[in-house]
C-alpha cells in the first residue's frame, strides 16, 4: 500500500519533496497512516492538530499526536477552538462547525508557511459516505462526483491545493497498515454514535445495502469515478457557456445574459446558476434541487415583481435582458440615466442639463426641417426624439415622476394611462423607475427617454418647427 499512496501523492497529488506539506492529523488511523507514510515517502512535513474541545480525552489526543510528531523529528502545531459555541453562533451541526474550524485552521498554517498543500486522511469509505449523505440529500453531479484527489481551487484557497491521498484506499487496508507498522492510532468513541448522520450511513445503511450486494462499496465506488469523468465533460462545456453568458461580477452580485441562458440545455443551465451560486456563497455546501429548480421557473417565467428569493440569502431579479443573482442587501449599480435630483431642471432651448453617473440630456432647434418627418419614422435610437415646437409652451423642465401622473404615448391615438402602469408594460426595470429623467412642457410629458415620445408632441408632415432632445452616456463618447 505504501508504493501505491506514494506514487499517488507523486503523480495524482502533485506533491514535490523539497516542499513543506501541511498534514491534518486527528491521531486516528486514517490520518496517522497518512502521516507515516508521508514521512517515509521523504516529503518536508509540518504536523497539525485541532483540539475542537468536543471531548474530555481530546487533550490526550492532542498530546499523542505531539509524541508521533516529536518521534519522527517533525514540526507540531497544536490548536485550540470553541467548536460548541461556533456551532451555536452560526447554526451548525457541530459536525459542520468542526469542519470548517479544523480547514481553517489547517490552511491559516499553510499559508503562513508557503506550503505546496494541505493534506488529510479521507479513504475511499469516506468517499462513499460523503457520495450516499449527497444522494440523500438531492445533489446534482457536482456532489455525486465525490471528492477529489487533489482540489484546487477550493473553499478554503485559490492557491494551496487539499490532497487526498488516501482516497482510492479503503478502510480496512489503512487499519491493517497500522497493525503491520506497529502504529497506534487514538479511538474516537463519538464514531459509533448513530445519532451523527455520517455514522448512520456507515453503521447502518451500507451493511444493509451490503445485504443486497455484498460488493455495494466497489460498486459506488466505480460509479464515483464514472460519475466524476462525466463531471470534467460537463465542466468544460459549462466552463465555456459561463464565459459566454457572464456580463458582470462583484463581491455580492452576478449577472449573466438572459437572453443566452434561456437558449441553453437545462442540465447546462443548472450547471451555470450552480456556479453562480457558488461566486457568492463559496462556502455553501449541497444546493438543494429545489432551490435551483424554482430558479429554472423564473428564469423561463419571472414572477410578477421580477425577483425571487432563492437559496442562502440571495435572490434571482430580472432586468431587461439581463438575470441577477444578488444579496438582498447589495448596492447594484445601474446602466440607465437617473437624476441626481427630484426637483425639476430646467432644460432650455438649445441647452443641457446633466443627470447623473455621466449622463446628459441635451435639446436644440432643427435647422432644416426638409425630410425630417421620413427621418423621424426611421429612427431607431430610442435615446433621440424630434418634438413639434409649436406644441411646446414655453421651456421644458425634465423632472421624475409624481404620484397620479398620466401619460399619452405616441401610438395609442392620443389615450393616456397612467405613468405606473406604462413603465411596467414597457419593463421599465423597477429599481429605475423612481429617478427615471422626464421631459416635460407643463403637466405634460413630452418624452420619456429611451421609451416613448408623447403622442401630443409627435412630429407630422404639418411640423414646421422642431426641437431635437438627445440623451448622451458622455461615458461612452
Amino acid at each position: 500500500m505504501q508504493e501505491r499512496v506514494h506514487a499517488c501523492l507523486r503523480d495524482k497529488c502533485l506533491l514535490k519533496p523539497n516542499k513543506v506539506v501541511v498534514a491534518g492529523v486527528s491521531g486516528g488511523p486514517d490520518s496517522l497512516c497518512l502521516l507515516d507514510i508521508l514521512h517515509k515517502s521523504g516529503y518536508q512535513i509540518i504536523v497539525a492538530h485541532l483540539d475542537h474541545g468536543l471531548r474530555s480525552q481530546s487533550t490526550s489526543d492532542a498530546r499523542a499526536v505531539r509524541w508521533e510528531a516529536e518521534k519522527r523529528s517533525l514540526s507540531f502545531i497544536l490548536g485550540e477552538s470553541d467548536v460548541a459555541s461556533f456551532a451555536a453562533d452560526n447554526a451548525l451541526s457541530l459536525e459542520e462547525a468542526a469542519r470548517i474550524k479544523r480547514y481553517q485552521f489547517l490552511f491559516s498554517h499553510a499559508e503562513r508557511l508557503d506550503a505546496q498543500a494541505v493534506a488529510v486522511g479521507h479513504t475511499a469509505d469516506d468517499q462513499i459516505e460523503t457520495v450516499l449523505m449527497h444522494l440523500l440529500r438531492g445533489s446534482g453531479l457536482s456532489g455525486l462526483k465525490g471528492m477529489s484527489m487533489r482540489a484546487l481551487p477550493n473553499l478554503w484557497s485559490k492557491v494551496i491545493p487539499l490532497v487526498r491521498p488516501l482516497l482510492a484506499v479503503w478502510r480496512e487496508d489503512v487499519l491493517a497498515y497500522c497493525k503491520e507498522q506497529n502504529l497506534t492510532p487514538v479511538i474516537d468513541a463519538s464514531n459509533l454514535d448513530t445519532t451523527i448522520y455520517r455514522n448512520r450511513l456507515r453503521h447502518e445503511l451500507i451493511p444493509t445495502l451490503e445485504t443486497y450486494n455484498p460488493a455495494i462499496k466497489e460498486v459506488l465506488y466505480r460509479t464515483i469515478q464514472v460519475l466524476s469523468g462525466e463531471f470534467d465533460v460537463l465542466e468544460g462545456i459549462v466552463d465555456q457557456a459561463w464565459g459566454l453568458a457572464l456580463l458582470d461580477k462583484a463581491q455580492d452580485y452576478v449577472v449573466l445574459d438572459l437572453a443566452f441562458l434561456r437558449k441553453q440545455p437545462v442540465g447546462v443551465c443548472r450547471n451555470l446558476l450552480r456556479r453562480a451560486i457558488a461566486q457568492l456563497r463559496p462556502d455553501l455546501r449541497d444546493i438543494d434541487y429545489d432551490s435551483i429548480e424554482r430558479g429554472l421557473d423564473f428564469l423561463a417565467q419571472p414572477s410578477q415583481t421580477n425577483q425571487i428569493d432563492l437559496v442562502a440569502g440571495l435572490r434571482l431579479m430580472v432586468e431587461e435582458d439581463r438575470l441577477w443573482l444578488t444579496t438582498w442587501t447589495a448596492d447594484l449599480p445601474s446602466s440607465w440615466p437617473q437624476m441626481t435630483t427630484q426637483d425639476g431642471l430646467k432644460l432650455a432651448l438649445p441647452g443641457e442639463v446633466i443627470l447623473k453617473a455621466g449622463w446628459r440630456l441635451r435639446a436644440s432647434k432643427v435647422a432644416e426641417i426638409g425630410d425630417l418627418y421620413t427621418a423621424v419614422l426611421a429612427n431607431e435610437d430610442p435615446y433621440q426624439a424630434w418634438v413639434d415646437k409649436s406644441r411646446l409652451d414655453g421651456h421644458l423642465v425634465v423632472r421624475t415622476r409624481r404620484p397620479g401622473n398620466r401619460f399619452r404615448p405616441l401610438g395609442m391615438g392620443g389615450h393616456s394611462i397612467k405613468l405606473s402602469e406604462f413603465m411596467i408594460n414597457v419593463k421599465m426595470p423597477r429599481r429605475a423607475r423612481e429617478a427615471w429623467p422626464l421631459v416635460c412642457a407643463g403637466d405634460d410629458i413630452v418624452w420619456i427617454p429611451g421609451y416613448r415620445l408623447g403622442h401630443p408632441f409627435r412630429i407630422t408632415p404639418e411640423t414646421r418647427e422642431a426641437v431635437y432632445l438627445h440623451l448622451i452616456d458622455t461615458r461612452s463618447e
